[in-house]
Order: structure tokens, then C-alpha cells, then sequence
């Protein structure tokens, strides 16, 4: 007999000491994800928070993570030794690097201050021991799909040269969602596999940003995040999704693991067969409201990303 939301995340919570007392059999994470703070807007909440650094990863560590993205934005006002001392006495890792530049501007002399500005930012990633950032391909252009993914490519391959003596790899997060597949004239890459290859094209340290909501709406299946294989994969959100028609889903309403209808046994067993080693931040964008961005969603939300991984025979 399934469980109940509340009878899910309940045993869910319950498991946490269980799954503590246990060795990590894996190179995987948890990280801390600014949606916990409401860092990310959301139609149903308005604008975003804004954090501090420093009281983010506080929160993140009293909360039970073992690791904390890094929203550059906020994190670049701190010197990065500062961070980086903070970290290590809190116990965290650092996950993703998000709140990048604009790579995929159309203005060349615009791409150009941002690169630099994506060198001040790696360079900081450094600092603190982030080796992985991400940027976000639209699902739809105002050019025919073959010239704006020739853009693209020449984009992140100016991307890829630039951090290369950093040793930071940038993932390329697709968006599958039908509602931005449609918003512009001509339909661009919202598949896996296009994305992989996109990756490809572009350089060896240049990957696909795995989101599962994405994966999910894309119609994209495990035997993708296989084909994509460890070095290609770079960093990974997560999050659950309800049934609804594709057109009619938007992109603050995802709930947590366990709660929606994905495969995130699959998912998360592809990402065990490859070998994937790095940040698992879940994503429930939209599933909390402000009186639950002290730490109290982050806590149900590590419960039941930690159950959901269980299940995939993973422990973190």
C-alpha cells in the first residue's frame, strides 16, 4: 500500500539517523540549495531573498548537509579564504556554482565583459575548492535551430578555453518544459541527448547539467544519463514532479522526492552505474512557503531526497 505524503516524508525523517550512522558508498552529496532560503523567485512568493553567505551556510550545516551550493552573487562578497575556512570548519563541501554571467548573450562586446567577469568568478571558485558552475540553454530561439546552436557552440567554446587552466568544468542545464518550447519563433535543444552532444561540440570540460525535473518533461529515461556517462555529467538537481498536462506545468511547481510520479529509482541508479561522484542539491522550487525557509523544508526535503536515494541503493 503506498504511502500518504505525510506518512512518506515521516518515515522519511525517521530514516536520517539510520542513514548517518552508515559509511557514504558513494562520491555523491547532498548540497544545500538556495531554494531552501527563498533565493529563487517564485510566482507564488514574489521576489528573491536575499542571504548571506555566511548565515546560508550556517543554515546549511544546522540543517544536516554535508555540502552547500554557491550562489556567486552573495558568496563573491566574502573573501573566498574566509569562505573557504568557514566551510571546512562547518564540515561542507562545496556543490554547484550558480549566478554566472550571461554566456549566451547576443552582443559580442556584452559576452566579452562577461567572460571576464566568468575568469573573476572561476577564479573564486578556486579560492573556496568549487570546481563545477552551470548556465542554462533556452528551449527556444529567434533564430532557425541550426544557427543559434552554431552560436552556441561557438559560445561555450570561448567558455570552455577561458576555464580551462582553472580546471572548472561548466554543465549546460536544458529545459524541457512545453510552455518555453513555445515562446520563442523557432523550437531549440530541450533533449538530453541533443545536449550531450551540444557538450560534446564544445570542449572536454564543458557537460550536461542533469536536473531531474527536466530529464522529466523532456521525456528523456535512464538509459540517457548512462549514455552520457561520468565525465559528461557535471552536477545534478533534484526534484519530484506531479501528473499534469505538459502544457500546463510551470516551473515553480515541483515537489519533493517521493511525492510526484518520476522514476528517481531509475535516475538515481543510472547515476550509481556511472559513477557519479559530486553535489546532489534538491530543487523543490515552489514546495515551500516563506515560514519554512528557516531550515525546516531544507530538513524534510534531505529527508526525503536521502529515502528516494535509499531506494536506488545509495547512501549519503
Amino acid at each position: 500500500m503506498a504511502l500518504n505524503r505525510r506518512d512518506f516524508l515521516a518515515a522519511a525523517a525517521a530514516a536520517i539517523p539510520a542513514l548517518s550512522a552508515q559509511a557514504a558508498d558513494s562520491g555523491m552529496f547532498l548540497a544545500f540549495n538556495n531554494s531552501f532560503t527563498g533565493g529563487q523567485p517564485g510566482s507564488a512568493y514574489g521576489p528573491a531573498r536575499v542571504m548571506d553567505y555566511a548565515d546560508f551556510l550556517r543554515l546549511a550545516a544546522a540543517t544536516g548537509f554535508g555540502g552547500a551550493d554557491v550562489t556567486l552573487g552573495n558568496a563573491m562578497k566574502l573573501d573566498p579564504a574566509a569562505v573557504r575556512a568557514l566551510m571546512t570548519e562547518l564540515k561542507l563541501k562545496p556543490g554547484l556554482a550558480s549566478q554566472i554571467p550571461g554566456v549566451f548573450v547576443k552582443d559580442d562586446a556584452v559576452f566579452r565583459t562577461n567572460l571576464k567577469r566568468l575568469e573573476d568568478c572561476a577564479q573564486f571558485m578556486k579560492g573556496i575548492g568549487c570546481s563545477v558552475m552551470y548556465g542554462v540553454i533556452m528551449p527556444s530561439a529567434d533564430v532557425p535551430k541550426a544557427e543559434q546552436r552554431k552560436f552556441c557552440v561557438d559560445r561555450l567554446q570561448a567558455v570552455s578555453a577561458m576555464l580551462g587552466p582553472s580546471e572548472i568544468r561548466f554543465g549546460v542545464k536544458f529545459v524541457g518544459l512545453v510552455s518555453l518550447r513555445k515562446r520563442m519563433p523557432y523550437e531549440f535543444i530541450w533533449r538530453m541527448d541533443e545536449t550531450l552532444e551540444l557538450a560534446k561540440d564544445s570542449g572536454e570540460n564543458i557537460g550536461v547539467m542533469l536536473d531531474s525535473w527536466h530529464w522529466y518533461h523532456a521525456g528523456a529515461t535512464p538509459a540517457d544519463i548512462v549514455a552520457a556517462g561520468k565525465s559528461r555529467i557535471t552536477s545534478v538537481h533534484v526534484s519530484d514532479a506531479r501528473k499534469q498536462p505538459p502544457e500546463e506545468v510551470k516551473v515553480d511547481q515541483r515537489v519533493l522526492p517521493g511525492e510526484g510520479v518520476m522514476d528517481l529509482t531509475g535516475f538515481f541508479g543510472a547515476l550509481k552505474k556511472i559513477g557519479y561522484e559530486g553535489a546532489i542539491s534538491p530543487e523543490p522550487l515552489g514546495r515551500f512557503p516563506p515560514a519554512q525557509w528557516n531550515g525546516e523544508g531544507a530538513k524534510l526535503a534531505l529527508a526525503a531526497t536521502r529515502e528516494s536515494m535509499r531506494k536506488a541503493g545509495i547512501v549519503v
